[in-house]
C-alpha cells in the first residue's frame, strides 16, 4: 500500500513539481521584484507547492532506505534492528496519512491562516476555566505542528479563566484543519471550584475564520458598521485601563461582531478588527457559495456547526468522544496536551 502512494500519482506530484519549476524560474529572474505584489503571490504559491513536494520527497527517501535494508534482514539479525525497521514503516505510513488528509483540503479557504475564537458558555467561573483549558489545548496542538500562535483579543473571567479569546494561527492549511473544531465543546468533571466536589457540566464554543489575502476586496461601507470604543480589560501594561483603546465593530446587516484590545492604540485595534470582520464576511460568502453548489449536486449531508461536537469526560471515567464521527480516545490528558490530529483526521475523512 505504501509503495502505491510513493509513486506520487495519487497526489498529482508530477504536475506540482512541474509548476514548482516554473515558479522557481520566475523567482530567479532579475526582474522578479519589480512588482512586489505579484512577486509575493509567486512566493506564496511556491510555498504551498513545497508543502506537498517536500514531505513527499522525504517520505520517498525514507521508504527507499527501508527497501535497501530489508534484504539484509535475516534470522540472525537482532530483533532490535528489525523492530527499528518496522517503527520506521509505521512513521512513514503516518506521514503518508497526513499527506492524504491534506489532499482533502481542496477548499478555496483551506490553505489560509486562521483566526480561532473560543467563547465560554453558561456556568460562570467553571465555563471560563474550560475556555482557558481549550485555549491551552489548541496552543499546544498548533505548537506541535510548528505553527505560530498570536493572541488577538482576550477577555479574562472575573474569578479565573477566560470569557472569550481570539487567536491567530499561522501555518500551512491552518484553516483547513481548524474548521474541524467549529462547534460546541462539552466538559464533564468534578469542579475544582466546588467545595462539595460535585460533578459539573460546562460548555464553550469554538469558531474558526480564515485570514484573507490583502488583494481580496471586501467592501465595507461606513454606514454598514457600528464602531464602539471602550477601556481595555485585563492585567498589566501602561496602555491598559487608561484609555478607550479597545475597539468593537458590529456589522449591522449580518450581526457579526468583532473586538480587539490587544494592540497598543485604538487605531491598531481598529485595523485588526477590520481585517477580522472582512475575513468573517468573506468566509460567509464562500460557505454560502459552497452550500449552493452542494444543493445543486444533490448533497444531503448537513453539518451543524453550532451543535455540540465533542464531549470531554474527566469523571467518573476518562473519555473524549466526537459526536459527529464517533471517534473517541480514553487518554484525556494526551488530548488536553494537544493530541487532536486523530479527531481532525476523522472529521476530514468523513466530511472533508
Amino acid at each position: 500500500m505504501i509503495a502505491f502512494y510513493i509513486c506520487g500519482g495519487i497526489f498529482d506530484l508530477a504536475k506540482k513539481q512541474e509548476r514548482l519549476k516554473d515558479l522557481t524560474a520566475q523567482m530567479e529572474s532579475p526582474t522578479f521584484w519589480e512588482d512586489p505584489s505579484e512577486a509575493q503571490k509567486v512566493i506564496d504559491e511556491s510555498n504551498q507547492l513545497k508543502a506537498w513536494t517536500d514531505p513527499y520527497q522525504e517520505i520517498k527517501r525514507r521508504f527507499e532506505n527501508v527497501q535497501e535494508l530489508l534484504p539484509e534482514v535475516n534470522e540472525s539479525d537482532e530483533a532490535e534492528f528489525f523492530a527499528e525497521l518496522i517503527e520506521e514503516l509505521v512513521q512513514i505510513e503516518t506521514l503518508l496519512e497526513e499527506l492524504e488528509i491534506r489532499k482533502m483540503l481542496s477548499g478555496e479557504l483551506d490553505p489560509k491562516n486562521c483566526y480561532l475564537s473560543i467563547n465560554s458558555g453558561a456556568g460562570g467561573t467553571e465555563a471560563c476555566d474550560w475556555a482557558q483549558m481549550l485555549t491551552r489545548m489548541y496552543e499546544r496542538w498548533a505548537s506541535k505542528r510548528g505553527w505560530k500562535v498570536e493572541t488577538i483579543d482576550c477577555v479574562e473571567g472575573e474569578v479565573a479563566g477566560i470569557k472569550n479569546i481570539t487567536l491567530k494561527i499561522s501555518g500551512s492549511f491552518a484553516y483547513g484543519y481548524c474548521k474541524a473544531e467549529k462547534g460546541v465543546h462539552r466538559l464533564v468533571r468534578i469542579s475544582p471550584f466546588d467545595s462539595n466536589a460535585k460533578r459539573h457540566t460546562s460548555f464553550a464554543s469554538v469558531d474558526a475564520t480564515p485570514e484573507i489575502d490583502e488583494d481580496i476586496q471586501v467592501e465595507i461601507r461606513p454606514d454598514q458598521i457600528r464602531v464602539d470604543t471602550f477601556r481595555a480589560s485585563g492585567a498589566g501594561g501602561q496602555h491598559v485601563n487608561t484609555t478607550d483603546s479597545a475597539v468593537r465593530i458590529t456589522h449591522l446587516s449580518t450581526g457579526i461582531v468583532v473586538t480587539c484590545q490587544n494592540e497598543r492604540s485604538q487605531i491598531q485595534n481598529k485595523e485588526t478588527c477590520m481585517k477580522l470582520l472582512k475575513a468573517k464576511l468573506y468566509e460567509k460568502e464562500c460557505l454560502e457559495r459552497e452550500s449552493k453548489i452542494k444543493e445543486l449536486g444533490g448533497e444531503k449531508m448537513d453539518i451543524a456547526w453550532g451543535s455540540q461536537i465533542r464531549n470531554y469526560v474527566f469523571q467518573p471515567y476518562t473519555l473524549v468522544k466526537d459526536t459527529r464521527t464517533k471517534y473517541e480516545v480514553g487518554n484525556i490528558d494526551s488530548v488536553m496536551d494537544g493530541d487532536l490530529d486523530g479527531f481532525i483526521h476523522a472529521f476530514l475523512k468523513e466530511f472533508g
